[in-house]
């Protein structure tokens, strides 16, 4: 079976991955044999689904969506009912008045999985011409609790089942026997010897790190006053109104004339005709810079014929960002009071959405100054001078991409780096910049960091001998499910309607 590409770990599925491997640390053989127990209970719950369907109750027929034209529905007592069931046992003590609806929402999103993966199973074994052996199933129904009596199965017991209800019970169990089958091919997936060690090997070199950063949030004020001096038209302040027509540039112009030729004000045509945000406000656009009339008219030019408008005059029609418009200038054209700190913000927003490049290559320049420093000095005796808090993590192994069985840079909580885990010039520069030797600025996310490699050295032993006994144990089987259900969940044959229905039958917003 082909498998498609798992999603990258999310940090709440990296913080559970943390916390499964310091249990596993704390005493390995104990954890396994509560994960163990832990599949007991779920097969004794949802895989193999001894218990007799609800009887009487309101008739509920839900469907979340189909898998191959198979649909995915919710009937008391059915394979999606019972997962539903057993998850909510699970989650039963979680349960409070802040978190009902998302606890409840995950219950249900997870019984619809485990529906959608059953049902899936179901198909691939069909396909492949499998069906249990009917004996098979006879005799582990005849094993199921409900029918024993002093150790022995009881056909008194048996029979006063209803023919439906022995009939249901009988093809869950038959389903149950292709599950388990299914489940034991694929784990009985030939693997190399030399997988595990090979891992093990993955967690060396180890490095230990000290750091330095720059955020780009410190870009200095005189900075800012003197990118707005050299650009004074981007910051020109203006106090125009505007009306928006969408239907066409023929009515827009029709209503300027009226305007124009006073039938009707500027502020009621606004409130009656104007069809965009500011109509309430009688077109009213408060106090904007130039730059920010791209939203309101793209074409550059009749922006500039904008700022040009006399008080009280009137544009001609221009082509919005969606329909047609025409503004009344509401004051002339200033220059932005570059003292007041509102104004200074406007600025800084600016220059990091559209010029993020400059303030980049300005802290580049400091981390070089910082670099040469270094290496006359040595790195703490260069971050006091330069007045730079220092940070240190590690050990580390290149764990890029945050794998669960290694040690994740994510662990050491240093916020300048949270963007790195994935970034490879990160990874590069950590464990390729010499020891004793600072690295290349770096730009991480919102910072930029100067990296100095302390130490290196193997992986702990025990940690080591860890990771390979977690991969043969459990991160395999964890993998290989997970990309089971990845490609089942996103298969082109799953029609998921499952927050549709959700929200209309079992959580209405209305």
């Amino acid at each position: 079976m082909a498998f498609k590409t798992t999603k990258q770990p999310t940090p709440e599925n990296d913080s559970m991955g943390a916390e499964f491997i310091r249990r596993f640390k704390a005493n390995p053989f104990i954890f396994i044999g509560t994960i163990v127990v832990l599949i007991i209970v779920i097969i004794a719950f949802v895989l193999v689904p001894a218990i007799v369907p609800a009887a009487g109750g309101p008739a509920v027929d839900l469907s979340f969506g189909s898998y191959a034209k198979i649909p995915i529905t919710y009937v008391p007592g059915n394979y999606f009912a019972q997962a539903r069931e057993s998850i909510a046992r699970y989650q039963q003590a979680s349960i409070n008045d802040s978190n009902y609806f998302s606890v409840n929402y995950q219950i249900w999103r997870g019984a619809f999985e485990e529906a959608v993966i059953h049902t899936a199973v179901m198909e691939e074994m069909k396909n492949a011409g499998y069906s249990a052996p009917a004996d098979v199933v006879d005799r582990e129904v005849a094993q199921l609790p409900q029918f024993q009596e002093n150790g022995r199965f009881s056909s008194t017991r048996y029979r006063q089942l209803d023919n439906t209800t022995r009939i249901s019970l009988w093809r869950q169990v038959q389903e149950s026997i292709a599950m388990d089958r299914y489940n034991a091919d694929i784990m009985e997936l030939r693997v190399s010897s030399k997988e595990a060690p090979f891992i093990k090997d993955m967690a060396s070199p180890e490095r230990t790190f000290d750091m330095a950063a720059f955020p780009l949030s410190g870009y200095p004020d005189a900075e800012l006053v003197a990118y707005a001096a050299a650009n004074p038209q981007l910051f020109q302040v203006t106090h125009l109104s505007k009306i928006t027509i969408n239907t066409n540039e023929r009515e827009a112009q029709q209503i300027l004339s009226t305007v124009q030729e006073g039938t009707q004000t500027f502020e009621d045509a606004a409130k009656t005709h104007s069809q965009d945000s500011y109509a309430d406000r009688g077109g009213d656009l408060g106090l904007k810079f130039a730059y920010e009339l791209a939203t309101e008219a793209p074409d550059a030019q009749e922006r500039e014929t904008l700022m040009g408008l006399a008080q009280g005059a009137y544009s001609v029609i221009v082509k919005a960002s969606s329909g047609w418009a025409f503004f009344r200038a509401e004051e002339a054209p200033h220059p932005a009071d570059i003292g007041d700190p509102a104004v200074l913000e406007k600025i800084r927003s600016y220059i990091m959405e559209f010029e993020r490049g400059r303030v980049e290559d300005f802290f580049i320049t400091q981390a070089e100054d910082l670099i040469r420093a270094v290496n006359e000095q040595g790195f703490d005796e260069a971050l006091l001078e330069k007045e730079l808090s220092k940070k240190s993590f590690g050990p580390l192994p290149l764990n890029y991409g945050r794998v669960a069985i290694f040690t994740s840079l994510s662990s050491f909580s240093v916020p300048e780096l949270n963007d790195a885990v994935s970034n490879e010039n990160f990874w590069q520069a950590a464990f390729s910049t010499p020891l004793n030797t600072p690295s290349k600025p770096l730009v991480i996310g919102t910072h930029i960091v100067v990296l100095y490699p302390r130490e290196e050295g193997p992986a702990d032993e025990t940690n080591a001998e860890y990771i390979e006994t977690a991969y043969a144990s459990y991160w395999l089987s964890y993998i290989m499910d997970q990309n089971i259900r990845s490609y089942f969940m996103n298969s082109e044959k799953l029609k998921d309607q499952f927050v549709d229905t959700f929200f209309k039958y079992i959580y209405p917003l209305n």
